[in-house]
């Protein structure tokens, strides 16, 4: 689980863990140091969360945008059946709204390391360990669907929607590289997704979470990081799951074709209602997309 520190990834790695895989934890922030994103949770906390569902795990400090530490890593964990790319870091430089020219350029090109040169690196370095034997998964983490970020994402940055659209790039390439040792390579994009930063802005927990709905009414379409763990996992248990490959899948289509409930036994389709009810600017009505 590349870039295991939080929010989905973080949640991938223990579901993966509790269906019995041992679980490589990588990123930047440990107990001794935090990356950039400046935030307390640390790979040896995922690390922890993922034996106490009932796996194994082991964490390991590794920079990805670091060729270096990211080949040691490689000659480090041997074969690997699934490799989860969910690096990025970047929320610190979005600079919603801003044009390209009066976005701050080291920021903007910060972002496009973040969100594709760390994730060439990565499969630079790893992809050589997944085809070892066949069958192995590719599963790299986006910000909406290949339908969704088709156009232009207005009210983001240029720099973002580059970095998160490249998922879709990526999983088509890797696919098609894959192939031929028979394996699968996947974009997976989160709903509207209840990570610890989203609580954090919204003043919210993950037990009063509602309370947020009041103010920012679309927020009841939310998901949890659990969630996005239990689709992947399921994904990852299909011994058909080469049907998906070259594709963008989000958690609500996963859920839907695996029967995979959220915790509260809601079933959000998180991107389906963005495009029909929050884009569309109608009033929020979460019924039939949960």
């Amino acid at each position: 689980m590349a870039g295991g520190t939080r929010g989905a990834s973080r949640a991938i790695a223990v579901e993966l863990g509790r269906a019995g895989a041992f679980v490589y934890v990588t990123g930047r922030t440990t107990r001794a140091g935090r990356s950039e994103v400046d935030r307390p949770e640390t790979i040896e906390e995922t690390a922890e969360l993922v034996e106490r569902a009932g796996g194994r795990a082991a964490a390991i400090r590794v920079d990805h945008l670091v060729p270096a530490e990211v080949e040691a890593l490689a000659k480090q964990v041997g074969p690997l059946d699934i490799l989860v790319d969910g690096l990025w870091g970047g929320d610190k430089h979005l600079g919603w709204g801003k044009p390209v020219w009066e976005h701050d350029l080291d920021a903007g090109l910060r972002m496009i390391r973040l969100g594709i040169d760390a994730h060439l690196i990565t499969s630079h370095f790893l992809l050589p360990l997944l085809i070892d034997r066949p069958g192995g998964l590719v599963v790299e983490l986006t910000d909406g669907t290949a339908e969704y970020n088709a156009k232009y994402r207005e009210g983001t940055s240029l720099p973002f929607y580059l970095a998160k659209a490249s998922a879709h790039l990526l999983a088509i390439g890797e696919a098609a590289e894959l192939a031929a040792h028979s394996c699968t390579a996947v974009a997976f994009t989160p709903g509207y997704l209840r990570s610890e930063m989203m609580l954090e802005i919204y003043g919210v927990t993950e037990e009063n979470w509602r309370d947020a709905c009041e103010r920012v009414p679309h927020f009841e379409i939310s998901e949890t990081p659990t969630f996005c763990g239990r689709t992947v996992a399921a994904l990852a248990a299909d011994p058909d799951r080469h049907r998906w490959s070259g594709r963008t899948v989000s958690s609500g289509q996963l859920a839907k074709e695996y029967g995979v409930d959220d915790v509260d036994g809601s079933r959000p389709d998180a991107w389906r209602y963005i495009t029909e009810v929050a884009d569309a600017g109608k009033p929020a009505d979460t019924t039939g997309y949960r």
